[in-house]
C-alpha cells in the first residue's frame, strides 16, 4: 500500500494495564501491552510524564529502560507493533535498575547498555512468547529477578512519594517536617531513589490525576474548568500552562484526541486508580 493509502485509514490501537503480581505491589504499578493493528494507520502516541521509571520492549527489539522524565515521549508506532512494559513505583528503579534513579533521568536507554547479554537474552524471550500477555509475564518476572540482586527499597523516599499523591496534599516543607527532615535532605533522597525533585514529582502527580480525572468523564474536553479545579490546580489557565509543558499540548487538544481514539480495548484502570485517593470518584473508569 503506498503512503498517501496508508494516510488514509484510521489509527487503530490498544492499551491495557494490569496490576502486578502482589509480590511486586511494593515496587510496580502496573504491567502493560499496546498493541497497534496491522491495518491500522502509523501512530504517533505522545505520552505525558508519570513519575516513574519503565521497563518497555518493542517485541522484536531491544527492550528499553525509560528514565523518569520531566516532559512529553513521543513514540512513532508503525502498524503491527507490540509493546509490552512494567510501569515501576516512585522510588522503585534503584532496587530494579541497581543504579540510582538520578543516573536515568529524562533518558531512554536501551537495556543492553546497562544490563550486557542478559538484556539481549530477554528481549530474545520477549520476541518468542506465545502472546502479548505472556511477553509481559515475563518482563515482569524480569523485573522480580532483578529485585532479588538489587539494593533495599528507601521506604522513606516511597512513603514521602506517596504523601504528594492525594488529592490537597501538603506542601514540599510541610511533607520535609512530617518526616522529621529538612528540604535539602528529602531533595537528595528524591532524587537519589526517584530520579526527580519533590516539587516535580508533584506538579507530575497532579498532572496524572488530571489525565485520571477526565477518564471518568464520557467527554472531558467539555469539563475543563471543573476538571482543573478538581485535580488540585488553581484555575483553568493554570492546568493549561502545566499541559503545555509537561505534555507538549493544550489540555483541550490533549483530551479530544484521547476521546477519538481511546474507549473500547483501553483500559487504564491499574494506574489510574491510586491517582483518585481523595477524590470521592464513584463512577467506572472507562
Amino acid at each position: 500500500m503506498n503512503e498517501s493509502a496508508a494516510s488514509t485509514r484510521p489509527v487503530s490501537q490498544t492499551v491495557r494495564e494490569r496490576r502486578p503480581d502482589p509480590v511486586l505491589a511494593q515496587h510496580v504499578t502496573c504491567v502493560w501491552v499496546q498493541e497497534v493493528s496491522v491495518e491500522s494507520a502509523p501512530f504517533v502516541h505522545r505520552r505525558a510524564p508519570n513519575g516513574s521509571a519503565e521497563i518497555v520492549c518493542a517485541l522484536g527489539s531491544m527492550p528499553r529502560v525509560l528514565g523518569p522524565q520531566t516532559g512529553p515521549l513521543v513514540d512513532h508506532l508503525g502498524p503491527g507493533t507490540t509493546i509490552v512494559g512494567v510501569r515501576l513505583r516512585p522510588g522503585a528503579a534503584p532496587p530494579v535498575l541497581q543504579i540510582p534513579a538520578c543516573e536515568t533521568a529524562d533518558l531512554d536507554l536501551s537495556a543492553d547498555d546497562l544490563w550486557g547479554s542478559s538484556a539481549v537474552a530477554l528481549g530474545e524471550a520477549l520476541a518468542g512468547a506465545a502472546s502479548p500477555d505472556d511477553a509481559a509475564a515475563l518482563l515482569e518476572r524480569a523485573v522480580a529477578d532483578r529485585l532479588a540482586d538489587g539494593p533495599d527499597l528507601d521506604a522513606i523516599a516511597a512513603e514521602a512519594a506517596k504523601r504528594l499523591l492525594p488529592i490537597g496534599a501538603k506542601g514540599i516543607h510541610s511533607l520535609a517536617s512530617s518526616l522529621y527532615m529538612s528540604e535539602r535532605q528529602l531533595r537528595r533522597r528524591f532524587e537519589a531513589s526517584i530520579g526527580l525533585p519533590p516539587k516535580t514529582l508533584q506538579r507530575i502527580l497532579r498532572f496524572q490525576r488530571f489525565i485520571a480525572l477526565a477518564w471518568t468523564l464520557d467527554k472531558p474536553s467539555k469539563h475543563l474548568a471543573r476538571l482543573a479545579a478538581d485535580a488540585g490546580y488553581a484555575d483553568q489557565a493554570h492546568l493549561t500552562r502545566e499541559a503545555k509543558e509537561l505534555e507538549g499540548r493544550s489540555p483541550r487538544t490533549l483530551l479530544r484526541e484521547s476521546e477519538r481514539r481511546c474507549g473500547c480495548g483501553h483500559d487504564h484502570a491499574a494506574s489510574y486508580r491510586p491517582l483518585l485517593a481523595g477524590a470521592g470518584i464513584q463512577a467506572p473508569l472507562r
